[in-house]
């Protein structure tokens, strides 16, 4: 799991990764492959010289289904780049709308090598495609170099596959500090980190734990840059944010776990792109889905371990979204009651509420029932 972590890195930094199984056997396909997110020149020009066959882009099934490609195809596939010869081009056909510019496209199922690429990519937030191409150390010795010079990481997908198959997310507490507040001058934060150092969550304790109602009024708070920190009218997450603190002030005390989880999880650059793509008429389901992500790929095991840190096993979830009263329940957080959080309504926002109550089930028919204010 080690390799894996620091391969993920790599990708992140827009380094070349060698994946090939971990017995060494010269029957399984081993590739070098690439992110497609930053991909320079000279990176795919390096893929070409070492390659022993087609270079492929490997794709998730959202994005493939998104392209046209169609619906039963498996959860990875395997695309080969016929004619497509520039990182920009390769960037337009894994994240553009619009069916695929290819005649006869060659499709397949990605290798267990390709798709555990693909895996990092999506662990580390990156647009989710890599570029690959099948290459043996053995027949190549300027590849062997870089791999024994350390210059190329070498992983295994069965480490990747542990990396992404862990049951919970193991976070540990940093430090902690008074942070007085506008709306609650009596407040804490907490920092916790998790175990891989990929993220970091915030626990915001408001009053005195020994004024906090029981059951334990509590905010689970994915990270919204755009809303919580400037306003955005494209959601409703900074009044959320807001009104939260203001329910735990007026009730004597709550929690508000602030997750680095940014645009459900699929990292701010993705957001924008799914905004981008919001604006030619999609909802921000689809948006998602069409840059080959799931429609939602936030976790609540580092919230659960937040909370069991504090000592809280009963809380009054500050919800309208009922994975994150299933993700508690299940976990061993009972979920005594639940407050609806609702924002306002405007022109901008409103595509995006009705996504939440139609496409993810989220309790706000109320919200929508009143309408935009003035409207």
């Amino acid at each position: 799991m080690h390799h894996a972590e620091r391969g993920l890195f790599e990708l992140r930094r827009g380094r070349l990764l060698y994946v090939t199984d971990s017995s060494g056997s010269s029957l399984v396909e081993s590739v070098l492959l690439a992110s497609v997110e930053g991909l320079k020149p000279e990176t795919l020009e390096t893929l070409r010289k070492m390659a022993q066959g087609q270079l492929r882009l490997i794709l998730t099934r959202h994005r493939a289904q998104a392209m046209g490609l169609g619906a039963d195809v498996a959860p990875e596939v395997s695309l080969g780049l016929n004619g497509v010869s520039r990182p920009d081009e390769i960037l337009q056909l894994s994240s553009a709308t619009g069916s695929l510019p290819m005649a006869h496209p060659d499709l397949r199922s990605a290798t267990p090598a390709e798709a555990a690429g693909l895996t990092l990519a999506r662990l580390g937030r990156l647009i989710p495609a890599v570029v690959a191409v099948p290459v043996d150390p053995l027949r190549v010795p300027a590849l062997r170099q870089l791999l024994e010079s350390g210059t190329v990481l070498r992983v295994s997908p069965e480490e990747v596959g542990i990396l992404a198959s862990e049951p919970s997310v193991e976070v540990t507490f940093v430090s902690e500090a008074p942070v007085p507040l506008e709306e609650a001058e009596n407040a804490r934060f907490i920092l916790f980190r998790e175990a891989s150092g990929l993220q970091e969550h915030v626990a915001v304790l408001i009053g005195e734990r020994e004024t906090w109602p029981d059951p334990v009024p509590v905010r689970l708070h994915s990270a919204c840059l755009t809303g919580d920190l400037f306003g955005s009218l494209r959601c409703d997450c900074g009044e959320q944010l807001r009104r939260s603190i203001s329910h735990f002030a007026s009730q004597g005390g709550g929690v508000l776990l602030y997750l680095s989880q940014e645009g459900r999880s699929i990292g701010l650059g993705n957001k924008f792109r799914a905004y981008t793509i919001q604006e030619g008429g999609l909802d921000t389901v689809d948006a998602d889905c069409t840059l080959g992500f799931g429609a939602d790929e936030r976790r609540y095991d580092h919230a659960v371990q937040m909370l069991r840190y504090l000592g809280i096993s009963a809380i009054q979830l500050l919800t309208n979204n009922p994975e994150k009263v299933r993700a508690m329940e299940e976990a061993g957080i009972r979920v005594l009651d639940r407050k609806a959080l609702h924002g306002t309504l405007n022109r901008h926002n409103l595509p995006y509420v009705r996504a939440k109550v139609h496409r993810a089930g989220h309790w706000l028919q109320g919200m929508l029932a009143r309408g935009i204010p003035g409207g």
